[in-house]
């Protein structure tokens, strides 16, 4: 297919498609910068070079650096991941200037569904639903005013080049337009090089729902079913699952021929995916388009059994998709939960640093996307995201006892993360039940159920046990039980266990 491919990208996602490649017998060669030197994405590629100092401005998002490197040592495909440069229409342009395949959508497509106005303009010509709002970026608060009397309280503000949950404001009355208008414009600037903003009318208690599409270079386009996104902290993703307990048979067929109809209206090709609100009458409306591999790929993958990267390999080659419509089946249910170095008791903020301690969950239907190893040091500069693991089930329960296993078996010394915090969503009633929308976590924290759940639970159990074996040893008693003869006390391969369970947890 490739005589070389360039990853360019870092992290899980790096490592995943690196992985994909030499599956497939295809060279590779990464990129890191200064901060990632010993990143595990450097470690497993057969080439590796240093592209810049730490500030992805510095390194990941030179365009002109990444391209002489790769005309210089001989790559013919980069694959962007997701992130960084994965939907930067210049970018693929400057890949298909300099011969080398963009392993990924065309130019024209990425920019056309990068603009959020354009997009829900095409959208709206090809005859997808779109949330009411705007399809030209708004001047000034007057107008908002008047937009906000016409659409009805609340309205959502979002960055014209918006994406990831950024250049995001939710506005519920008049008062809040002027300072929202201002932090809005100052957070799209800061974060994409443009202040347009436009208008949506906020639909409450939305679920999120996207479709996995696939397509390539002759016009053939399928989709792999949905996969439930509704469970996000500031609009950012942190469980999915697919299927989604809404979505019956007849909806998703909707679902999918109305994303393939949005796909066609751009000339797509590769895997993309295809964004929708749900209101709470089963009514979807388009929300956008990701151009790229997402994030959560990975439950598409579990439930039907395709390999969306070497999908995107062939695509990018020029060959026919590997299925028709006809040939995708659906296979039970899988459940992704990203795992962030975030503490959630402090409204998740980033907590980099050193991993000294890893144990990774195994066993069934488990599988762990990560970018790191003992001793790595999570960099400030960078996403906080550890890895993402993903259990598959005959049923959503199975699934979801799985990833309670898999939770209870992932220990990570050294830093702060999330995963206390996705068990108390694994025992939830709601999340049982299916019972989400997008409020769901602040709604559930500002409760404090969730953390009751995952912190405290264990917390209360690790610190019940640990004033027991004091006790025990205090006294002198030999009333552990024993097993051969020996104390389990005595026993190091038990206590070692044990004792690191300990200083995990507490």
């Amino acid at each position: 297919m490739f005589r070389k491919v360039m990853v360019a990208n870092r992290g899980e996602i790096a490592v995943r498609i690196l992985r994909a490649l030499k599956e497939v017998g295809i060279p590779t060669l990464t990129i890191y910068s200064e901060a990632d030197r010993n990143s595990l994405h450097v470690r497993m590629a057969e080439e590796a070079y240093c592209i810049g100092p730490p500030p992805a401005e510095e390194s990941y998002l030179q365009i002109k650096k990444i391209i002489s490197l790769a005309k210089d040592k001989g790559v013919d495909g980069i694959h962007p991941g997701y992130g960084f440069l994965a939907e930067n229409p210049v970018f693929a342009q400057a890949c298909q200037e300099a011969g080398i395949n963009f392993i990924g959508p065309p130019a024209y497509a990425i920019e056309a569904m990068g603009s959020k106005t354009r997009s829900r303009e095409m959208m709206q010509d090809a005859g997808v639903p779109v949330v009411p709002g705007t399809t030209k970026p708004v001047r000034d608060e007057a107008e908002i005013f008047r937009l906000a009397s016409d659409l009805g309280y609340p309205i959502v503000l979002k960055a014209v080049a918006g994406g990831g949950g950024k250049g995001m404001r939710v506005i519920k009355r008049a008062a809040e337009i002027k300072s929202a208008f201002r932090a809005t414009q100052s957070e799209a600037q800061s974060a994409f090089g443009d202040s347009a903003i436009y208008v949506e009318k906020y639909l409450e208690n939305p679920r999120h729902i996207e479709v996995q599409i696939l397509g390539d270079k002759f016009g053939n386009l399928i989709h792999l079913g949905e996969r439930e996104c509704t469970i996000q902290r500031r609009h950012q993703k942190v469980i999915e699952e697919s299927p989604s307990v809404l979505v019956d048979e007849e909806m998703r067929r909707q679902m999918g021929e109305t994303a393939i109809r949005a796909a066609r209206a751009v000339g797509y090709f590769s895997a993309g995916t295809v964004e929708f609100l749900v209101d709470k009458h089963k009514n979807f409306y388009f929300l956008e388009m990701n151009t790229r591999l997402q994030v959560e790929h990975p439950v598409t993958e579990m439930v039907t059994g395709i390999d969306l990267v070497k999908e995107m390999l062939k695509v990018a080659a020029g060959h026919n998709l590997t299925y028709r419509q006809e040939d995708i089946k659906f296979r039970g249910a899988a459940i992704e939960c990203r795992v962030y170095a975030e503490d959630p008791l402090n409204n998740f903020f980033p907590c980099p640093g050193k991993i000294l301690s890893l144990r990774t969950p195994g066993g069934p239907g488990v599988r762990d996307d990560t970018g790191v190893y003992p001793g790595f040091e999570i960099p400030i500069y960078y996403d906080p995201l550890i890895s993402k693991v993903i259990t598959w089930g005959r049923d959503r329960e199975e699934a979801i006892h799985r990833m309670a296993r898999a939770l209870q078996e992932y220990v990570i010394n050294g830093v702060k993360t999330i995963i206390p915090f996705l068990q108390g969503v694994m025992e939830d009633k709601h999340f049982l039940q299916g019972d989400i929308t997008t409020e769901y976590i602040d709604q559930k924290l500002h409760r404090g159920s969730l953390v009751d759940a995952g912190y405290f639970k264990e917390v209360a159990v690790l610190a019940a046990a640990l004033d027991a074996y004091r006790t025990e040893i205090s006294r002198g008693t030999n009333s552990f039980p024993k097993i051969n003869g020996l104390k389990m006390v005595d026993n190091p391969w038990k206590m070692t266990g044990r004792r690191m369970l300990l200083d995990s947890r507490l």
